[in-house]
């Protein structure tokens, strides 16, 4: 089956406190509320390209438990194919604890679990083959990461690569990240990640991944929007106008409206543009996914 993209990174389960601020050391909170809900940078990106009728895939490990379980049940609802995610009979999938205040932003902590056992030997990579668009998210352990290097090495021809570093990417470095970058035909960092890579601000250090091999580069920049360029075209693209419920996933979803954009044949602005709306949608709502839409009207 042919597919226009498919997700490769964690898969967790986010457990998301409610709380009246976030405690640093040596203080306290308290609690005002909790959800559960499935996530990952990748899976979240890649349930919303479903929602929005993109056929789509996963690349994954999960274990034989309650909290795998609910991960293939929210796939299957949005007909998101299955075949490339690998199921452990052993240990436990991957979870997340997270903490959102009152402005909607958020501390999470990783349990990464089965995620970081993932074997090379157990990727299907023909199955990436089939894709347009790979989809790449970070992994807390170093072994899936490799896998992922190796994997895009071996994937050529007309298979485009797409990269979401997020923070753990990010801090590994440009030297690290360059077998991917060198491959990408679109890297979608925060403004913070773009400074952590590059030492630069988001449009020097946006050209500099663009000298590093990437074709696109569109920059997160949370409440001002977005910054996207191809290196010889940019856009600091407006963002839409919403009240913050929670900030959890929001740059997945602007990963998923970039990439609809470009697999729908949108020039640059049009892909940030549907980029932010997507996001705009997510933050509405507490969670990754509840506010995800299912349909554009970006007025």
């Amino acid at each position: 089956m042919t597919l226009d993209i498919v997700g490769f990174g964690a898969l967790n389960v986010d457990k998301l406190y409610r709380v009246n601020r976030i405690a640093r050391e040596n203080e306290e909170s308290f609690v005002t509320g909790l959800t559960e809900s499935c996530g990952g940078s990748a899976a979240n990106t890649i349930v919303a390209l479903g929602k929005l009728g993109l056929r789509t895939g996963f690349v994954g490990k999960l274990a034989d438990d309650r909290e795998g379980d609910l991960h293939l049940e929210k796939f299957k609802k949005w007909n998101i194919d299955t075949g490339g995610i690998v199921e452990s009979k052993e240990g436990r999938s991957g979870r997340v604890i997270g903490f959102v205040d009152q402005e909607g932003e958020r501390a999470l902590y990783i349990d990464p679990g089965v995620n970081d056992e993932l074997e090379l030997d157990e990727i299907d990579v023909s199955y990436m083959r089939e894709a347009e668009f790979l989809h790449l998210t970070s992994f807390v352990g170093e072994r899936p990461f490799l896998h992922q290097c190796s994997i895009v090495k071996k994937i050529t021809g007309s298979v485009k690569i797409s990269l979401d570093p997020g923070i753990l990417y990010a801090r590994k470095g440009l030297d690290s990240l360059k077998p991917i970058l060198s491959r990408a035909k679109v890297v979608l960092p925060s403004q913070a990640e773009v400074n952590i890579l590059t030492g630069e601000d988001y449009r020097k250090g946006a050209r500099r991944l663009i000298e590093e091999g990437s074709e696109i580069v569109a920059v997160k920049l949370g409440e001002k929007g977005c910054y996207v360029t191809d290196g010889e075209d940019n856009f600091l693209v407006e963002p839409y106008k919403v009240e913050v419920v929670d900030t959890t996933g929001a740059g997945d979803a602007f990963s998923a409206g970039f990439l609809y954009g470009l697999i729908k044949g949108n020039n640059l602005r049009k892909c940030g543009e549907i980029g932010n709306f997507v996001a705009s949608k997510c933050i509405e709502k507490s969670g990754a996914r509840a506010g995800l839409p299912s349909t554009l009207n970006l007025g």
